[in-house]
């Protein structure tokens, strides 16, 4: 039984750059996610620039592709999703009723999700809770998230890490979401004051392009860290916990 997950597993078509970071015994597993990949794709010429080379169910939110081995249709469901321009921990789940379970504890705000990110300038105190009203709304099928005061509740945790020194303009900052909107932490870095490197939506357009010539890339400069949380499955308690390692790109800088 063993061999066969770890079959499943090895026999992934992972997309570019994708590597596998943890997997547990009831299938749950943690992927780090290159910035520029997508989550999922949203077209079929999508496909090779995405997660999983493979095709992707909207409905049942999984990944689908037969099996080298004549084994048959194999799925993975995908539990969460970064911006393409995101890096860092991405979760999924080889078996669907454990999928429904672990996206239960996300939408219960159970899961613990740490990112760190680059941003312009240096926040005013070395520790701040923020909290904001967002206005959220989707536009030609894609979702944008207001700088001014809206009605859809944010909170996030911030913390310096350290300020650049290679590059003084720019500060590293942990940020701890106890909400999960779309952009999120974009949005907060942004109305402080503190636009994450490489923003392309929400960010500083003149610095980024000073930025992109001596970072050598236009990645935006936001990663998953870190994501922990506990679920019950098959009437046992659970622990799992993944962390991605900060991109060299971002070392750089620091």
């Amino acid at each position: 039984m063993r061999a066969k997950a770890e079959d499943f597993w090895a026999a992934l078509p992972l997309g570019r750059g994708v590597t596998r970071l943890a997997v547990d015994e009831n299938g749950v597993a943690a992927f780090a996610k290159p910035a520029g990949v997508l989550s999922h794709p949203n077209e079929a010429g999508d496909e090779p620039r995405s997660l999983l080379t493979a095709r992707y169910l909207i409905e049942d939110e999984c990944y689908e592709w037969t099996a080298g081995d004549g084994g048959g249709p194999r799925r993975l469901w995908l539990l969460n999703r970064l911006d393409s321009a995101t890096s860092g921990v991405i979760l999924a789940a080889a078996d669907g009723d454990l999928a429904a379970e672990i996206r239960a504890q996300f939408k219960r705000k159970q899961v613990r999700k740490v990112y760190q990110a680059l941003v312009f300038g240096a926040p005013r105190q070395p520790i701040a809770l923020w909290r904001d009203r967002l206005a959220v709304e989707k536009r030609g099928g894609k979702i944008r998230t207001g700088l001014t005061a809206g009605h859809v509740p944010a909170e996030s945790r911030m913390s310096v890490v350290r300020a650049g020194r290679r590059h003084p303009r720019v500060t590293l900052v942990r940020l701890e979401p106890r909400t999960g909107r779309s952009h999120q932490l974009r949005v907060q870095c942004a109305k402080r004051g503190l636009p994450i490197a490489g923003d392309q939506t929400y960010g500083d357009f003149r610095r980024n392009r000073e930025f992109a010539k001596l970072a050598g890339t236009k990645r935006m400069f936001l990663h998953s860290m870190e994501t922990a949380f506990e679920y019950e499955f098959h009437g046992r308690r659970c622990s799992f916990a993944a962390k991605a390692p900060l991109p060299e790109e971002f070392e750089n800088f620091l």
